[in-house]
């Protein structure tokens, strides 16, 4: 592996690739010093790139380096469509197919990986769909411990016209919001995080509000989701959430609205405390496994 300049001295972040199926999936891995108590898979979102939970312009809310230092492997992919796999899929996977090559993925990474007590799947705005619809078909070996999720709720806040205009200039606003939320740095890094939206997956954006339920009613994990104060793509006022969660068939659901944060809240100065509580959300899932010992 490659020490990463911004990792901790005692935690290591190397780029990997990951078979999934015969579509090779890059990505970034951090893995902590002994056995890892599980591995914590984080699926960015549409228009970002791995990179997104690994920010260089402030190394200590790194979820990579966090979790690592915690005692868990955490891996992040590029979703398909995104990195290595763009060459083979140009225009990128739709959902579903999305969701069963990151199973295979994750199946693979089993077979050749200490997997500790199974893996917790942390998404972040498209990859926050991605992330309940991977654990909605999930049948792998590994257990799967939970979900956390950003980014998303199941009520556009904005006019489903300006859905088909992702990779738009005019649309920033709504994934950054004000931009004293974020380090200085994080734009100057931002070539690095960000690739545009594989028009697959970017066709398929508005139907959401529509597929959720379907994917609700089959996720079985406990699942958490985080609202950004500045959130803007989506409607997350008290009445919406409680009846996006009372869809899920999940044993346990947890809501978080996060102060001082916009959409891309792992690139913000709220970062930290966001990552913290997701790994405090993994810990609350390893304590309700019967795998962990």
């Amino acid at each position: 592996m490659t020490r990463s300049s911004s990792s901790p001295p005692d935690v290591q972040v190397a780029s990997v690739e990951v078979d999934a199926a015969g579509l090779r999936l890059s990505g970034l891995l951090a893995l902590p010093p002994g056995p890892p108590k599980a591995v914590i898979v984080a699926l960015h979102g549409a228009g970002m790139r791995a990179g997104y939970f690994h920010n260089a312009a402030d190394p200590a809310a790194s979820l990579l380096t966090l979790a690592a230092a915690r005692g868990h492997a955490a891996l992040a992919l590029d979703r398909p469509g995104y990195g290595l796999s763009a060459a083979t899929v140009p225009d990128g996977l739709e959902l579903a197919e999305q969701a069963s090559r990151v199973r295979q993925a994750l199946a693979a990474y089993h077979g050749r990986h200490p997997t500790g007590a199974g893996f917790f799947i942390v998404g972040h705005s498209l990859g926050g769909k991605l992330a309940l619809s991977v654990a909605a078909g999930w049948s792998g070996e590994a257990a799967l411990l939970g979900v956390d999720v950003s980014g998303i709720s199941d009520r556009w806040a904005v006019d489903r016209a300006l859905l088909g205009e992702v990779n738009a200039r005019r649309t920033r606003s709504f994934s950054w919001g004000p931009l004293r939320l974020y380090p200085p740095e994080t734009f100057q890094h931002a070539r690095r995080l960000t690739a545009p939206v594989p028009p697959r997956e970017a066709a398929e954006i508005p139907d959401w509000p529509d597929r959720y339920p379907e994917v609700a009613r089959e996720v079985r994990v406990p699942v958490r989701f985080t609202f950004a104060e500045h959130e803007r793509w989506w409607r997350c006022d008290p009445q919406t959430v409680a009846a996006m969660t009372a869809r899920l068939a999940a044993p346990v659901v947890r809501t978080e609205h996060l102060a001082g944060a916009g959409h891309n809240i792992s690139l913000g100065h709220a970062a930290r405390d966001y990552h913290l509580g997701v790994l405090a959300f993994t810990d609350e899932c390893l304590a309700r496994s019967p795998d962990t010992t």
